[in-house]
């Protein structure tokens, strides 16, 4: 299962109103919890985890913990700085990457015009490389995170300036 289908189940959940969504194959277990929290009525919760591999569920929580605090920063600056500007998020947990490797350029600099579907960056999770696509057309004005940081889920990487 690639990142696209995880994101379109994430937005098939909800849509379709469901409070809480498991999906278990050989592979990976993901969780997909919605909640009142979020008043988009986005997904608040994922996880995706190897089916056997009990290690890596252990380490999870010890690397979620640290991070966290930046990003409620980063987040809280964003939105003072400018109102007009578009959030993007990530949408996993793993280590962002702004290249697609060591020896090749970035794929968007602060100034760089992006289109819907173009690649921000890639975030690795569990020895995968996830394409992080630009959800929206505009201008990149910030990037939030350094290269080879671990991000967490929901947290800021790029604003963008939708005009």
């Amino acid at each position: 299962m690639d990142l696209k289908d995880i994101q379109n189940l994430i937005k098939f959940v909800a849509k379709s109103g469901a409070s809480e969504v498991k999906l278990e194959t050989e592979d990976i277990k993901i969780t997909i919890k919605t909640g009142s929290e979020d008043s988009k009525g986005e997904t608040t919760y994922i996880q995706q985890i190897p089916a056997m591999s009990q290690p890596q569920m252990q380490m999870q929580p010890q690397t979620a913990a640290a991070p966290q605090p930046a990003a409620t920063t980063n987040e809280s600056t964003a939105e003072n700085a400018d109102s007009n500007l578009i959030t993007i998020k990530s949408p996993i947990i793993g280590t962002f990457y702004r290249k697609p490797s060591p020896d090749k350029p970035v794929f968007v600099e602060v100034g760089s015009t992006v289109n819907t579907g173009d690649v921000l960056c890639v975030i690795e999770a569990m020895k995968l490389f996830n394409e992080i696509e630009s959800e929206v057309s505009g201008k990149i004005v910030k990037v939030l995170v350094d290269d080879s940081s671990p991000v967490e889920f929901d947290q800021p990487l790029f604003l963008v300036d939708p005009s």
